[in-house]
């Protein structure tokens, strides 16, 4: 169908509430985060109801800031875009709600967007990348909650092949930042950390590395790093530093070598493109630009959870005639390849 209207994005699957109003064409007309880190900085983790009654205070003021910003009101849209899964289920409900109650008032469409699918079109959206990326191509998704080489063959269109065996990547990083003192959330603060540090000291393994496919493991690699702090005891300032340097490019090595076998199962790539807040890690950039496929990183505000990403993804669904009805029930599981495709 032809959409000549505005679509507004909702998120609010784990700690990040956004909005965002993107017109047909994927120019950025308003876009907003606001990052609820503090709130659950002083847990070590995502409290998941701290973060729906986040959702739910902010959600609604959020989405009449972008509305305004983007000089569009409501019934002028073209449709409401919400995350529907995978996720925390509070705030799944929190953005599914919304949604299809702004969309039910205006008499819009509604297009449930599955948050994967929202990071493995950002390759797809004007502006966000050099060159728009043509489909197929191969996605490389590192989070905290997944961990997969999935072939994008086309919008709904989703073929998995390869996951991780235990932890995600994201998850393993939050866990070893722990182990070395950091603070949460992990990432940020041992790819700091890992600058001042000589990633050849501790002999660390590269999980699956050579092996056939391109599955992730990631718990053996995290339980190394915890006996060499059991063998040191106390860290000091430098042993510190060089664990998390050895970590992330134990890390990087592996993401590399699983994305090349990635690669060969899928002839005809036109891309490789990493995606979630791990792919904003510049070692783990720098490891995947030496395979194969040409990369494609979205700019860093892309990789992490926003709204642009979920509105581009009701875009192309919009476009397909793929809208949604008001009974769909958000999933907090919700594999890509079990997504709708025109």
């Amino acid at each position: 169908m032809t959409l000549r209207a505005p679509v507004l994005g909702l998120e609010a699957s784990c700690d990040e509430t956004a909005a965002a109003v993107l017109a047909p064409d994927g120019r950025i007309l308003a876009e907003v985060v606001l990052s609820q880190t503090a709130e659950h900085a002083k847990f070590g983790g995502v409290v998941p109801e701290i973060a729906a009654r986040a959702h739910l205070a902010h959600l609604p003021g959020l989405a009449r800031q972008v509305l305004a910003e983007a000089g569009v009101a409501p019934h002028e849209l073209g449709g409401v875009a919400a995350t529907s899964g995978p996720g925390l289920i509070g705030g799944l409900i929190v953005a599914a709600s919304f949604g299809k109650g702004l969309a039910l008032a205006h008499g819009l469409p509604f297009v449930a967007v599955n948050h994967l699918e929202g990071h493995a079109l950002t390759a797809t959206l004007p502006g966000a990348v050099a060159s728009p990326v043509a489909f197929p191509y191969l996605l490389l998704l590192l989070s905290g909650g997944h961990c997969q080489c999935v072939a994008v063959e086309g919008v709904g269109q989703y073929r998995r092949l390869g996951t991780t065996l235990d932890d995600a990547v994201g998850e393993a990083f939050d866990k070893v930042a722990k182990l070395l003192g950091l603070p949460w959330p992990g990432g940020p603060a041992l790819e700091q950390l890992a600058k001042a540090g000589d990633p050849t000291r501790f002999a660390l393994p590269r999980p699956l590395l050579g092996r056939a496919g391109c599955d992730f493991s990631w718990s053996g690699l995290k339980t190394a790093v915890a006996h060499q702090v059991g063998k040191l005891g106390t860290l000091a300032e430098q042993d510190r530093a060089d664990l998390a340097a050895g970590f992330q490019a134990a890390v990087a090595a592996t993401l590399a070598d699983r994305a090349r076998h990635a690669a060969a199962m899928l002839p005809g790539a036109t891309a490789l493109v990493v995606a979630g807040g791990v792919a904003a890690n510049l070692a783990v950039r720098a490891a995947l630009s030496g395979t194969p496929l040409p990369l494609v990183a979205p700019p860093l505000r892309l990789c992490t959870d926003n709204a642009v990403m979920i509105a581009w993804a009701g875009i192309e669904r919009l476009r397909r005639g793929l809208a949604d009805p008001l009974d769909h029930a958000p999933r907090p599981r919700w594999p890509l390849d079990e997504m709708r495709a025109a």
